[in-house]
């Protein structure tokens, strides 16, 4: 069955995801819809529960100053945190929305790859806050969570008028055709 984008207000963005266990064909299937549908949807980052799959897995490809980041992360575990940047977020599963966040400016983060090979990576500015709002999404947390009471209050009552877009066409997981290379 196809991968779709879950949209505000869907339960599956409010479960926190269970740690990976196999690294096998499902898990870098899971990975290859996410960097679809993420590009599809012209993102920075792309969270499993996003796609309903209860699952400590992201993705992110980001062009920063310091080059470009483009990376699986599966049961990542921010290790440190310094400083702080406030900048401006949206989600893909909250069209429309954007918003300013305080965020740690500079983080490491130790995960594995969709192969089970681990990894620790150091980031900054905007791939320290794709990394933050991803890994968030893997606790059932979304960044109008991250808000101040009366932002989020304010917020809050727009959303009660959210109307989910029509989804697009999804990856076809079965076509080798529709599918780009990771």
């Amino acid at each position: 069955m196809p991968r779709e984008l879950r949209y505000y207000g869907d339960p599956a963005l409010r479960k926190k995801a269970a740690p990976a266990d196999a690294f096998d064909d499902d898990l870098a299937g899971l990975v290859n819809d996410l960097f679809e549908i993420m590009y599809r949807e012209k993102g920075v980052g792309l969270a499993a529960p996003q796609l309903g799959e209860s699952t400590r897995v992201f993705v992110v490809d980001v062009e920063d100053d310091d080059g470009r980041t483009k990376r699986a992360f599966v049961n990542p575990v921010i290790t440190r945190r310094e400083g702080e940047m406030v900048g401006e977020e949206g989600c893909l599963s909250i069209p429309g929305y954007r918003e300013d966040v305080k965020r740690a400016a500079s983080i490491e983060v130790e995960a594995k790859d969709e192969t089970g090979r681990s990894f620790s990576l150091t980031a900054e500015g905007l791939l320290a806050r794709a990394i933050q709002h991803e890994l968030d999404h893997l606790d059932g947390i979304l960044f109008v969570d991250r808000l101040s009471p009366i932002k989020r209050k304010l917020l809050e009552a727009r959303l009660k008028k959210f109307e989910p877009p029509v989804p697009r066409k999804s990856p076809d997981r079965s076509s080798p055709k529709t599918r780009s290379t990771v």
